[in-house]
């Protein structure tokens, strides 16, 4: 028996051996949206002005619909099963985070608890627990970028958002691309306003303005760190 099991257990080795060697040299984050551009877009843009690689940071739309709940399973389900089409192999990435908004989705409380749920809990290709994380927006992902101009205290509703960040970035469209090199020079501004707004609040209070963005831009700013 033990002569019958070397073979699949060099193989085994092998594999392992050759998963060290093609794994990236720092993490890779899978990060699914709810929106279909403007989160991706801006995304993608911090990804290529960092020079980050695909294979360090993939970022996608959910295939599962826009309900904050769908994006939670989405990343959950490309996490454990993968896409061939996509080029992403099953269990290949050491963080997880789902970009979601709070707006009027009646799954946003279910998608924090779910994400809240598997954090820690699944494990990768290196048999190591993957941190998920929710970068949810109170009300939308706007206010991360209007938090570089100022400051965000009161409730506000969507289309105000849009109104006032249209004061700073003029003609703001959700389907256009440009608005990271538009805002980074104020990014330090950005980051304080939202851990501010962390401390003061959390995003299961659905009402207060809140962001996690400033989380998921400081970790790929430093993910060559």
């Amino acid at each position: 028996m033990g002569k019958d099991n070397q073979p699949k257990h060099r193989q085994q080795a092998r594999d392992l051996r050759r998963r060290e060697a093609l794994r990236a040299p720092f993490e890779r984050v899978l990060i699914v949206c709810e929106g279909e551009k403007s989160e991706p877009l801006y995304i993608s843009e911090i990804r290529s002005d960092y020079r980050l690689a695909t294979a360090n940071v993939q970022v996608l739309s959910s295939a599962l619909g826009t309900q904050p709940r769908q994006v939670v399973e989405y990343a959950d389900l490309l996490f454990r099963e993968g896409d061939r089409s996509k080029a992403i192999q099953p269990c290949a990435f050491d963080r997880l985070v789902a970009v979601f908004d709070r707006d009027d989705h009646a799954s946003y409380h279910q998608a924090l608890a779910k994400a809240e749920a598997l954090n820690g809990k699944l494990k990768n290709d290196a048999d190591e627990s993957v941190p998920f994380q929710a970068a949810a927006s109170v009300p939308c992902f706007e206010l991360w970028l209007l938090l570089h101009f100022e400051s965000g205290h009161a409730p506000i509703h969507r289309n105000e958002v849009y109104d006032r960040l249209k004061l700073y970035l003029p003609g703001y469209d959700k389907g256009k691309g440009g608005y990271w090199a538009a805002t980074k020079d104020r990014l330090d501004f950005a980051i304080q306003r939202a851990q501010a707004r962390a401390a003061a609040t959390s995003a299961h209070n659905g009402h207060e303005p809140y962001t996690g963005m400033h989380d998921l831009v400081s970790r790929l700013i430093h993910l060559k760190d």
